[in-house]
């Protein structure tokens, strides 16, 4: 039987890093279609799904061999630097010191580059495209995959990690598909923003379980977690404003 209480964490989790990941997979995905049509764009893409389901076959069983404790306290330090990786960036692109990711501009600067790497046949140049949409799907897959393995291994939760982040891929493969354009409008940094903090929570109560601790009150020690980090990237994008303005 689900607990909801505990899965709904690790799905939404997995969710919106997800979305971010294949939001930014889908927009070269979409220059490759755009320029050489979807038939490299699709093989390129199933190609980096083939490999990436792989992976995960091979890595399931190592999983299962590696002591719970010793697994949660090694995610959880990955997962610890990995959110907060994304919410300083988010905070310092939401404070205005580097630029906000732009998939618009990201869907030029790509498009740009695989028209100059292109050669003269067409066999080449389908080939090139094939292979850019293949390495996209591939990093930004790895992502996903640490992301779901991250937040559901160790408590029986990969399942629900892995749904969400099927979910992800869903709704920005229909939503892509049906607009025939880079998905400029969402909101990325307030979802990398809200991911950072949920990997971050994920992180500490993980890595502290791996060291044996017991949290006071189990998994709502998740959500205390969360709102220290929500004001703590608060804090640092309000603090680093004042940078900003002076650049």
């Amino acid at each position: 039987m689900l607990d909801w209480s505990t899965a709904a964490p690790a799905i939404t989790a997995a969710f919106l890093a997800s979305l971010v990941e294949v939001v930014e997979a889908f927009t070269i995905v979409l220059v490759v279609a755009t320029l050489r049509g979807w038939r490299p764009a699709l093989l390129g893409t199933g190609a980096a799904l083939a490999t990436l389901a792989a992976i995960v076959i091979l890595l399931g069983p190592a999983l299962n061999r590696v002591p719970l404790h010793l697994l949660q306290l090694v995610i959880g330090v990955l997962l610890l630097l990995f959110g907060i990786g994304w919410l300083r960036k988010a905070a310092l692109r939401g404070a205005g010191v580097i630029p906000l990711h732009d998939e618009d501009a990201i869907f030029a600067r790509e498009s740009a580059a695989l028209e100059a790497q292109v050669g003269t046949s067409r066999a080449s140049q389908d080939w090139i495209a094939g292979i850019a949409a293949y390495k996209a799907v591939l990093l930004e897959g790895l992502e996903v995959v640490f992301i779901v393995i991250a937040v559901g291994a160790g408590r029986g939760l990969l399942w629900p990690a892995s749904l969400g982040a099927l979910a992800a891929c869903v709704l920005v493969l229909v939503v892509g598909i049906v607009a025939h354009r880079p998905l400029s409008r969402v909101p990325e940094n307030t979802l990398k923003f809200g991911v950072g903090v949920m990997l971050s929570a994920f992180g500490v109560f993980w890595t502290g379980e791996g060291l044996g601790i017991e949290w006071p009150g189990g998994d709502l020690a998740l959500l205390v977690f969360a709102a220290v980090f929500l004001a703590a990237g608060l804090g640092a994008a309000r603090m680093a404003r004042p940078m900003a303005k002076e650049a």
